[in-house]
């Protein structure tokens, strides 16, 4: 029994020690043999037992096994991996990560009763970690999903899950250490998730984070491990898990339409420079394009553009951005607080969003950013944006 490595990805650190962010899924090498609820208000209710969260909500969970054929020069070989899943809609729709059946020959869906079902790819984004499943089954108790948005550091949070792949169905529970935390994996996507120090480990990926209500606000999938090889001291305690408001738009169009529905809006986006801060330009997201006959260039968003708020909400870097309208619908209506060079006051943009279609299916991530609502620069706009050469800055290399 060991740590699937060939499916870790690294995380991006200014810190001089190796660290690596592993996908937490179980693998065992060898042969084979051995309706939809949705939360109510939390201001006329009360936080639950962590025993009470388990026990109204372990019969949602499930555990999830793959086989994969493998072609070693003309040897065959098979590995068993497990992960962790949870039931969706009462009739058989199951929501994991793309990591645990990525090339996967077939999978196995196993519910707290022990009764064992062979699951189906309905679809699933290989970018934002997510595989929707569907199994032959009816009357399962589905998960109620919460709002993700409104975790605070400090929240009490609990993962239900099979670690290492044999301790089923265990519980374990965290606070909330923080929220919108960036990480980049070694593929060169990044995904802005949940840091928790509930434990998670290897074969808790794609399961259920609760909260103290009982509702799923997270999905487990990573967590943080020392590069066997680097020779640092051991680290614990830093796990992380998909906000569900980010990617319940994404499972609904997979169920609905056997493809990914994503809100459009159409720009390049970059962060603002601190060195441009320091000029009294505002932090956002700086627009360094405008896609042609888009929902953006329609409302009138200009390259060079500065979005410093949407809806009243601060925007402070491009990921706030990409968080905020992933999290809309294709039709929402949005007031953008823009900054603009030359006007003395911030301007109010009205966009309604487009809808963007993505197909259901594995892909590269190339493939993906290019049919992505945005283009999240990594960098920082350029000063020469906003200063003539040769004031100041020119042009960054």
């Amino acid at each position: 029994m060991f740590t699937k490595e060939s499916k870790s990805s690294s995380v991006s650190s200014r810190a001089s020690r190796a660290l690596a962010l592993v996908l937490v899924m179980a693998l065992m090498v060898g042969c084979f043999g051995s309706g939809l609820a949705f939360a109510e208000s939390t201001e006329t209710r009360k936080p639950l037992m962590p025993s009470d969260v388990y026990a109204n909500n372990v019969n949602a969970a499930v555990g999830i096994t793959t086989s994969t054929t493998t072609n070693y020069y003309g040897y065959t070989t098979k590995a068993a991996a497990s992960g962790s899943g949870f039931v969706y809609s009462a009739d058989g729709y199951i929501v994991t990560n793309y990591h645990v059946i990525d090339d996967s020959d077939s999978i196995t869906v196993t519910t707290y009763d022990n009764k064992s079902y062979p699951a189906t790819v309905v679809g699933c984004d290989e970018r934002s970690d997510i595989a929707v499943l569907k199994i032959d089954a009816q009357d399962l108790q589905p998960v109620v999903l919460g709002d993700s948005d409104a975790l605070r550091v400090g929240d009490y949070v609990l993962a239900i899950g099979n670690p290492l792949g044999e301790l089923t169905f265990s519980l374990t529970m965290g606070i909330v250490s923080a929220v919108g935390r960036e990480v980049t994996f070694s593929s060169g996507s990044s995904m802005a998730l949940i840091q928790t120090d509930a434990a998670i480990n290897s074969g808790n990926s794609g399961g259920p984070l609760f909260n103290l209500y009982g509702e799923v606000v997270g999905i487990t999938n990573a967590k943080f491990s020392t590069n066997a090889m680097s020779g640092s001291a051991s680290i614990d305690n830093i796990g992380f898990a998909i906000p569900i408001n980010q990617v319940r738009v994404i499972v609904d169009s997979i169920i609905a339409y056997g493809y990914i529905v994503k809100p459009y809006l159409g720009v390049s986006i970059a962060n603002v420079s601190e060195e441009l801060q320091s000029y009294g330009i505002p932090q956002g997201a700086s627009v360094q394009a405008v896609n042609e006959d888009s929902p953006a260039e329609k409302a009138g968003l200009q390259e060079k553009d500065i979005i410093t708020a949407v809806n009243e909400t601060e925007i402070h870097s491009s990921s706030d951005l990409v968080r905020f309208v992933s999290a809309c619908k294709p039709g929402d209506e949005l007031t953008l607080s823009v900054y603009r060079r030359g006007e003395s006051e911030l301007l109010n943009i009205h966009v309604v969003l487009g809808e963007q279609q993505q197909e259901a299916k594995t892909s590269t991530v190339d493939e993906q950013q290019e049919g992505q609502s945005f283009q999240n620069g990594s960098g920082s706009a350029d000063p020469g944006d906003f200063f003539p050469f040769p004031f100041g800055f020119g042009f960054a290399g």
